[in-house]
Formats: C-alpha cells, sequence, structure tokens
C-alpha cells in the first residue's frame, strides 16, 4: 500500500490496529479539522467518546512565525528559553484561548472538556507534516497526566515516527513514505474538510 484511498479507509485500518484498547477508559482526541474524519470511526470502534482538541501556538513577539509556546483550552506549555515578558505571554494565552473558546464552542457546543487524568488518550490527525501542531498537542495533553498517550496518523515522513516515540506511549501510522513533501500527496482523496463536517461527524458520535 502506497496510498490511501481517504480519511475513511484510513480510520478503517487505524481502528484494526488500535482495537486491543477497545473497552479501557480512554478517549479519543481529533485534531481538526481534517483529524475528524479518521477519528469518528476510530472512537466509535473502541466504544470511546470524541472529542477535538485545540491547540495554538504562541508567537514570539519579534517574529510571530516562531513558536514559543502553546495554548490549549486548559493548559499552556512555554519554551523557557525564549525569555519573554510574562505580561506578554499572558496577554497572548487570554487572546487565543478566546479564539479557541470560540472554535470549540462552534464544534462541541456546550459540552464541557473529558478530564484525561488517568485515562488512555487516543491523538489523531490525517497525518503528519511538521508536526509542530501535534508536538504541541502533545506537550498539552501531557499536563493532564493520562495513563497513556498513542498517537495514531495514517501517513508520517519515517523521521517523525522515531521523534514521536520518544514523547508518547505508542505511535501507529499506516505509511511512512520516504519521499514525502505534503500529506495531501498519499491520499486517492483529500478533500477540505468543512466545520460543518466536523460539527455533524463530532454531534453523531456523542
Amino acid at each position: 500500500m502506497n496510498v490511501i484511498h481517504n480519511r475513511e479507509s484510513a480510520a478503517q485500518m487505524l481502528a484494526q490496529r488500535l482495537q486491543k484498547y477497545k473497552g479501557e477508559d480512554g478517549v479519543v482526541l481529533a485534531i481538526p479539522r481534517g483529524g475528524v474524519p479518521v477519528a469518528a470511526p476510530i472512537a466509535k470502534s473502541l466504544n470511546m467518546p470524541l472529542e477535538v482538541t485545540l491547540t495554538k501556538k504562541i508567537g514570539h513577539p519579534a517574529n510571530p512565525e516562531f513558536a514559543i509556546g502553546s495554548v490549549s483550552l486548559k493548559s499552556v506549555a512555554v519554551d523557557k528559553r525564549a525569555e519573554v515578558p510574562d505580561e506578554y505571554i499572558a496577554r497572548e494565552v487570554q487572546r487565543i484561548r478566546e479564539s479557541l473558546k470560540q472554535k470549540y464552542e462552534l464544534f462541541m457546543g456546550n459540552k464541557q472538556h473529558i478530564p484525561l487524568k488517568d485515562k488512555v488518550v487516543i491523538i489523531v490527525d490525517d497525518g503528519i507534516a511538521t508536526g509542530k501542531t501535534l508536538e504541541a498537542t502533545v506537550e498539552l495533553v501531557k499536563t493532564e497526566q493520562p495513563r497513556k498517550i498513542v498517537i495514531a496518523v495514517p501517513v508520517a515522513p519515517p523521521e517523525a515516527i522515531p521523534r514521536f516515540e520518544k514523547l508518547v506511549d505508542e505511535v501507529v501510522c499506516l505509511l511512512t513514505p520516504p519521499f514525502f513533501q505534503a500529506v495531501g500527496q498519499f491520499y486517492e482523496q483529500f478533500t477540505q474538510t468543512s466545520d460543518e463536517e466536523v460539527i455533524r461527524l463530532l454531534n453523531e458520535s456523542n
């Protein structure tokens, strides 16, 4: 197999590889938007609740593209080496949280975040490109002290796997093609996932 048909077929294959977690006290966390169509069938197959995980980077004051940390609705991870004033961090966290809150309400309505402490957490995306979002997500999930963190993705560059194996308990990946440029090149169908589709899938699974 050197290409995946679409996100749904990727989900079925990943769900088979994750069956050992069926019946465990766990949560499937999808990275929106593309991770949701992969995560929804996995959550269903494992009888786990599905939730979106929203993270956003904190940019450096002198260079907004350069990430010095990341924020979720519940936690913050900051690289101390950046030597940025605390007031700046506090302001950015507040600003970013506002936009994350709106996004969360759009996707999840008024459902409360499921506490991850002592749970098996399966983080799902439709592929790893740079891995920055996934890395931030892992850091933030760790602050909630889950029992186990598993990453499940259809496709990733080969060098990403050992990197993430150091960060989490298990990485499940279907394809690690050598000439990796973008996630979409390894799917036959790779359409944009809309907000509406995310909301529909979340409603169906919960």
